[in-house]
């Protein structure tokens, strides 16, 4: 009985508890107003401008400025100013390109690569399910598009407990330190230089938190704004680069880097739930790692925009800077 009345808890079906709340519209933010204010007194200016002046010939005009200077070059001076006002304030405020300078990709050692059969046997070898788990888990891998070199941590394949804070950590260390070692390296960019840091990790969310991990590895500066999401699904890597965007926008002169993970260790589950065996499929160890800036700037000794060069690989890429869509 205390069995179901646990699962119904951290169940994620939704229930209509009959409770209901009324929906506030938010205050509009002067940052994501748009452009109205311009578009409503810049018309205005002009009419007014129009009528003062479009009656005057030349002579006249002339004369009430330089004769009559005591009230028409007040006028003139005062809709100039307001005319000078409203530009500069256009200007100020409207939004920062925000450009992704580069990024890259943790890959794991050769011995944690496993095709999906190796998965259903490491996941055989460990004991921790029946053959109905198994053809399950086989069933989701088939249909979820996972290839045959992906990689999963040493310790799914073993007896004991895997999901633990310390197995979780070990594997966020490296993934993440891996990435943002090769992200630095790549773009010739100090720790010390990044002024936003952003890292998205759904599951796994330790205290101190993964952001302030890469802080104290890395002595970044003690005024970097840190940020670490969590609890917010797939999608929030999409989340932080808005964030780190907004950011930018706030801060110019700062480099901001993304980090998004997932750690594989932690989120493993050993049972017979099916809707909980559904992340054991899905997840694979690896992390990304993004650098942003407001300016298309490229490190010293990089190529132009849209050049290309070979990778490791062989195959040819475009070079970045890439501008981030919404940032202006």
């Amino acid at each position: 009985m205390a069995g179901k009345g646990e699962q119904a808890l951290l169940s994620t079906e939704i229930v209509n508890r009959g409770v209901e709340a009324p929906v506030q519209m938010p205050v509009p933010q002067p940052s994501s107003s748009g452009h109205g204010i311009y578009l409503v007194t810049i018309p205005v200016l002009v009419l007014v401008f129009s009528a003062e002046v479009g009656s005057l010939s030349r002579e006249e005009l002339w004369r009430k400025v330089w004769e009559e200077a005591s009230y028409d070059l007040v006028t003139v001076l005062a809709f100039f100013a307001v005319l000078v006002f409203t530009i500069s304030v256009y200007f100020m405020s409207r939004p920062r390109p925000i450009y992704l300078i580069d990024f890259a990709c943790y890959r794991p050692s050769d011995d944690l690569k496993v095709s999906k059969e190796e998965f259903i046997e490491l996941a055989r070898s460990s004991g921790k399910f029946d053959e109905e788990s198994l053809a399950f888990q086989r069933r989701i891998l088939n249909s979820s598009g996972i290839g045959d070199e992906t990689y999963v941590p040493r310790c799914i394949g073993s007896p004991g407990n895997c999901a633990t804070m310390k197995e979780g950590r070990a594997e966020a260390a490296t993934v993440i330190f891996g990435a943002l070692d090769e992200l630095f390296e790549k773009c010739r960019v100090r720790p010390k230089d990044v002024g936003v840091l952003v890292v998205n990790c759904s599951l796994f969310n330790p205290t101190p938190s993964l952001s302030a991990m890469i802080v104290n590895h890395y002595k970044m500066r003690g005024n970097i704004l840190s940020y670490n999401l969590g609890g917010m699904g797939c999608s929030a890597g999409i989340i932080g680069l808005d964030l780190a965007r907004d950011m930018l926008q706030a801060n110019s002169n700062n480099y901001a880097v993304v980090v998004s993970l997932e750690a594989v260790s932690f989120t493993w589950y050993p049972g017979r739930n099916r809707s909980m065996l559904i992340p054991n499929c899905f997840f694979r160890m690896g992390c990304s790692a993004v650098l942003l800036q407001p300016t298309p700037r490229l490190p010293p000794g990089e190529v132009p925009p849209r050049a290309h060069r070979p990778n490791p690989q062989g195959r040819r890429r475009p070079q970045l800077p890439v501008r981030v869509p919404g940032g202006g």
